[in-house]
């Protein structure tokens, strides 16, 4: 990592650019990777933070995803499979002056760390979690993920996909979690504006981003991101408004008489039977219901900010510390029984 930049008569330092956080490793993806779009916007972004790179950490798993901590010029570490989020939990536990942001894939976050990610979420560790969905793994050559839609044939389902898969917006909900976002790879400013929004959250964020492999799963999310079919099927979700969406805004959610959340024709219903979004709620159960909107991202699907609310931090709550404790006192307490009493 560089040096701290100051001016030339030593005082402060001049104002932060996207080429302080860009490393000096050569960026290696496929060719069309939707990372790069990721990388380059994140790399942007960075400065807006106003916090210098190395009071800045990247951990990563393994994954496509995980290359990222090394074209990031802060501080980084490459974690093992799953263990990002845990890595993190101990960074932040000691660090609590530092920005700590997670980048994982979905097999990576949601297989064998899928854990360790529901529990930095419900225990709102201070992390700010990128989570890469590419309904596949993309490292080892297009085996199915815990998002590959039912019926995908991959190299490890020849005859398609019998699992269901996961959500991980809801699933994010369904463990609490006080921020919760979706975005997509090629919209940067909406990309930008989630990242924005998570960085200023105080608390758990979690943002799961729609990411294109063009090796193993290209076009998974074209009806999101075609131009001539986006604003049919995208969903933009802004906190305070009726949730309505097409190329006229024609359309719209609304409750149905049974309770769920259904797709309307304004027309049909009028606007003021629109669901107007609320992601300051502090119940889940509507933005668990928006996530549910959508089996999957060939149809009209939300993207934006679902849950955004405050609870405590973790780390931050319980009676502090007054002293700590000495070298004497640690040996006894080492060398004691099989049992110990802390207080």
């Amino acid at each position: 990592m560089s040096a701290v930049k100051t001016n030339g008569n030593g005082g402060a330092p001049p104002a932060l650019t996207k080429a302080d956080f860009q490393s000096d490793q050569e960026t290696r993806w496929c060719p069309g990777c939707g990372d790069y779009a990721v990388l380059s916007a994140v790399q942007q972004f960075m400065p807006e933070l106003d916090i210098p790179p190395e009071r800045i950490v990247f951990i990563t798993g393994i994954g496509c995803a995980g290359r990222f901590a090394y074209y990031m010029n802060t501080y980084g570490l490459h974690g093992i499979h799953g263990r990002a989020p845990a890595l993190a939990t101990g960074l932040a536990s000691t660090r609590p002056d530092l920005s700590i942001w997670v980048v994982s894939g979905d097999g990576d976050a949601l297989s064998i760390g899928g854990n360790h990610l529901i529990h930095a979420l419900r225990r709102n560790v201070p992390l700010k979690i990128l989570l890469f969905n590419n309904q596949v793994y993309g490292l080892t050559k297009g085996q199915a993920s815990p998002t590959s839609g039912i019926g995908m044939v991959t190299k490890s389902t020849p005859f398609g996909v019998s699992d269901h898969p996961f959500n991980p917006v809801a699933l994010a909900l369904g463990a609490e979690a006080t921020f919760v976002a979706r975005t997509i790879d090629r919209d940067r400013r909406h990309v930008t504006e989630v990242l924005r929004r998570a960085a200023r959250h105080d608390g758990a964020a979690l943002v799961e981003i729609y990411q294109n492999c063009p090796v193993f799963n290209d076009g998974a999310f074209s009806a999101l991101t075609e131009k001539d079919v986006k604003d049919q099927n995208q969903i933009r979700l802004e906190h305070g408004k009726p949730i309505r969406f097409g190329a006229e805004d024609e359309r719209g959610v609304a409750r149905a008489p049974d309770g769920h959340l259904a797709i309307v024709d304004v027309a049909d219903v009028g606007e003021d039977a629109l669901i107007v979004h609320d992601s300051h709620r502090m119940d889940p159960g509507l933005a668990f219901s928006l996530a549910r909107l959508a089996d999957d991202p060939t149809e009209p699907t939300p993207i934006g900010i679902f849950r955004e609310v405050q609870r405590p931090v973790f780390g931050r709550t319980g009676p502090a510390r007054t002293q700590t404790a000495s070298d004497e006192q640690l040996e006894e307490l080492l060398l004691s029984g099989d049992t110990w009493t802390v207080t």
